[in-house]
């Protein structure tokens, strides 16, 4: 599942990883912010800023095309609006569309592949945001995990007993039990959630999940926020001075 193959690149030990949560949200907001803004010499801009992120992914040492494939799933939902464009008659605001939206995925990503979920959610704590909405995202993203390790469980339990999904798939009136299948993997998954619940009860949960490490905000982290945050604008300032 694609939040495990995440989860296992965030825990890397990469320069990028190293560097303060904070820092590193500051920089994306700054690489969105310019992406969004971006208009004369927008073809330059955006394979000059596709370099860097590529570097950025090389520097972080996870499978560069993985994370190119995992971000163009963002291109079938811009495809809709991109070919209104173009069939309006404005070609290039729909390869605008589609380019911005790519290179915005893929910022996106390299932040999350380098950044454990409960660090970054820390880090976004600190612009105010309603620290319960926090907490039910991280919540929500944990019981991924066990939704995903009950239904690996009951892939081998099917697969030990003669089944595969190929034979659901090719035989329709198997659908009924794939369906029954479905339902039991949630019934599963809710029952280990309450004892995963209990045993936080048990262990002394008040309502928040307490901080294991304090990150403080050391001085590699201001120089990396510093000239990460001005990267994209000087590329962009770069690629419409290149302009006639």
């Amino acid at each position: 599942m694609h939040h495990v193959v995440l989860e296992q690149w965030s825990r890397g030990s990469s320069p990028v990883h190293r560097f303060d949560p904070r820092a590193k949200l500051v920089v994306l907001l700054a690489v969105l912010i310019s992406v969004a803004t971006a208009a004369r010499g927008l073809p330059l801009f955006a394979g000059a800023l596709f370099l860097l992120l590529i570097t950025g992914l090389r520097f972080a040492r996870v499978p560069v095309i993985r994370v190119l494939t995992r971000a163009a799933v963002i291109l079938p939902f811009t495809a809709v609006f991109a070919a209104v464009s173009w069939l309006a008659g404005d070609p290039a605001r729909a390869f605008s569309l589609t380019v911005k939206s790519y290179l915005s995925a893929l910022a996106v990503l390299l932040l999350i592949s380098t950044t454990p979920l409960p660090s970054l959610l820390r880090a976004i704590g600190i612009t105010g945001a309603p620290p319960f909405l926090l907490e039910v995202a991280q919540f929500l993203y944990r019981y991924l995990f066990v939704i995903s390790e009950e239904a690996q469980h009951m892939t081998k339990a099917a697969a030990a007993r003669g089944a595969s999904v190929r034979q659901w798939i090719a035989q329709v009136h198997r659908f009924r039990a794939a369906a029954g299948a479905l339902a039991i993997l949630f019934a599963r998954s809710y029952i280990r959630a309450e004892d995963v619940q209990r045993a936080m009860l048990a262990r002394g949960f008040q309502g928040s999940l307490p901080l294991l490490r304090v990150t403080k905000f050391r001085t590699s982290d201001t120089v990396f926020l510093i000239l990460a945050s001005l990267a994209p604008w000087a590329l962009r300032a770069a690629a419409e001075r290149a302009l006639p």
